[in-house]
């Protein structure tokens, strides 16, 4: 028998337990352990609410989680409650699969203003994540920079532009959705270094901004390169270079979603908090690198909001590549029976089937370098440890009641009403 602890239950957690399962078939047991009591990480409180189908991949989690040989241990702060290394003497093999929450900083002057958030942050916020319902964005200017050109970016431009009634059927919860209804935006600058053609944001995303009610995107056509060069780009972006170019015709509404390209955020400026972003002009050289030309403008902004990349939170005991913010791996491994997975093993690039092949990839090498008679304890010793340290674990199944007190309580249309505290997650559990 073998014993593993995956640490996380996002879509990299769950495709490895998957691949786990699929490999040794019942000659595995296989601990998936998160800090919060509620399951799927990113797709609960990262993927957009409005974003239904996407969340839909739960389903497929659901159903290996409620195998008998993998268990939802949530509840459990690993570092905390219990260690890497103690994990390590328990299980035949440790599997790191926890993202990478935390924001990348822009290094520059002024970041530290109140109205300048990261992406996790807000998209926390709107999400429902116990760790960002304390934020209050400032949603009563006239203007927001939000700097980034990809999918996380479109997001957030997104989620300030929609109306109440376009939230039908998603499931932002009710104090993001009152404080967003009572905004008074009226422009969104998405701020990025380079060009149309170095976007990272994919056409369907893109496409959403051409169907608001009330706010409609905008793109300086002098920024566009020559309508010929899309033809060498791959398929995805020259449909998203197609937007752009379709934008830049785009009849004005009450809101405007402006793409400033070719703008690199110099400092935040402002009294006592955010008021301005100034930015300099930059060029792109025949390499695609970037420059500045010694151009400098500002861009009102009395938010600010980073969407430039994420990092992996450092585990004490566990090697950590600082430059790259994630565990320091290689292809996966970090040391004889500690391995990573998804964001912690690549930092965050991929869309979310793209952990599906890392998962299968860390299944095959613990079959390989693992033995399955080790006599460890695995799910036996972590429950004795736990107990003594009266760390009260959620299972599966009491996240099955959680999920139906949040379904009970959901506005009409709605397909839950989060609880966005731990207090209140477990309080509904014991009721």
């Amino acid at each position: 028998m073998r014993h593993i602890a995956i640490i996380g239950s996002g879509p990299a957690g769950y495709y490895t337990a998957e691949a786990c399962q699929k490999l040794f078939g019942d000659a595995v047991r296989i601990d998936i352990i998160d800090q919060l009591p509620v399951p799927y990480g990113l797709i609960r409180f990262g993927v957009a609410p409005d974003h239904q189908s996407i969340k839909g991949v739960a389903r497929r989690y659901e159903a290996v989680a409620l195998t008998d040989n993998v268990r939802f241990v949530g509840n459990v702060r690993v570092g905390r409650d219990i260690s890497v290394e103690e994990l390590h003497t328990l299980y035949d093999a440790v599997v790191l699969a926890t993202g990478a929450p935390h924001d990348r900083a822009l290094g520059i002057a002024g970041e530290d203003l109140p109205g300048v958030i990261g992406s996790a942050a807000f998209v926390g916020w709107y999400n429902g994540h116990p760790d960002y319902q304390e934020l209050t964005p400032p949603l009563s200017g006239p203007a927001v920079a939000v700097i980034g050109m990809g999918n996380v970016a479109l997001d957030v431009a997104r989620i300030l532009s929609k109306t109440r009634a376009e939230f039908a059927g998603s499931d932002i919860t009710e104090a993001a959705l009152t404080a967003l209804d009572r905004a008074t935006i009226g422009h969104i600058t998405i701020v990025g270094r380079r060009g149309p053609h170095q976007i990272a944001m994919t056409p369907k995303e893109l496409g959403e901004l051409a169907h608001l009610d009330r706010a409609a995107p905008s793109v300086d056509a002098q920024d566009l390169p020559p309508a010929d060069a899309d033809a060498a780009l791959e398929p995805g972006l020259r449909k998203s270079v197609a937007h752009l170019r379709d934008f830049a015709s785009a009849a004005p509404k009450a809101i405007t979603v402006a793409f400033d390209f070719f703008a690199a955020p110099v400092r935040i400026e402002g009294d006592g908090r955010a008021e301005r972003l100034i930015v300099e002009r930059t060029r792109l050289d025949e390499l695609g690198g970037v420059s500045g030309t010694g151009e400098f403008y500002a861009i009102p902004a009395t938010m600010v909001v980073r969407c430039i990349g994420y990092r992996t939170p450092p585990i004490p005991g566990v090697p950590y590549d600082e430059r790259a913010g994630r565990f320091a791996n290689a292809e996966g491994w970090i040391a004889q029976g500690l391995y990573a997975v998804g964001w912690a093993r690549r930092g965050p690039t991929g869309t979310i089937g793209t952990n599906r092949p890392d998962g299968i990839a860390i299944a095959d090498r613990i079959g390989a370098e693992v033995s399955g008679g080790s006599g460890r304890e695995g799910r036996a010793g972590l429950d004795r440890i736990l107990s003594a340290r009266a760390v009260d674990i959620v299972t599966f199944r009491d996240w099955k009641r959680i999920e139906a007190a949040e379904i009970a309580r959901a506005r009409d249309g709605a397909p839950r009403e989060k609880f966005t505290s731990m207090a209140a997650m477990l309080s509904a559990l014991a009721e």
